[in-house]
């Protein structure tokens, strides 16, 4: 018996405006698909995992163990400017940084606030001294 990976990571909203406003950002503005939907919530695929959203629940917006959300991107600068521009805000503009590990890991991260307060990393792994701008 083993662990395969993580399948899906779950929210809850309280009420069915934050419902919508979630299934628009992450399905608009990130890009996820729709893998299924029933009365009370929805699936969608990022990609590398599944999140599902239920709008049957008041929620708890505190802080707790996990951080944030980590998603992988092709174009961090192009996600976190159509963020901004639907009116999210981005905390951490897009740079660079380089974890300082065996080997040395480079990457191009921002982060941003999703509709429900959840803190999300847009996240692209770059190669060995590559600054991963557009010019």
């Amino acid at each position: 018996m083993k662990i395969n990976g993580i399948h899906h990571i779950s929210m809850k909203c309280g009420t069915k405006e934050e419902f919508e406003r979630a299934r628009d950002f992450y399905l608009n503005i990130l890009g996820f698909s729709i893998v299924r939907e029933w009365p009370e919530g929805i699936m969608l695929n990022s990609g590398g995992g599944l999140l599902e959203i239920f709008c049957n629940g008041a929620g708890i917006k505190s802080k707790g163990a996990i951080r944030h959300v980590a998603f992988s991107a092709d174009d961090v600068d192009g996600l976190a400017a159509k963020v901004k521009a639907a009116g999210y805000e981005v905390f951490i503009e897009p740079n660079d940084i380089v974890i300082h590990s065996e080997p040395e890991f480079h990457a191009r991260m921002a982060f941003c606030f999703g509709p429900l307060g959840e803190e999300i990393e847009l996240f692209q792994e770059l190669g060995s001294g590559n600054s991963g701008r557009k010019e």
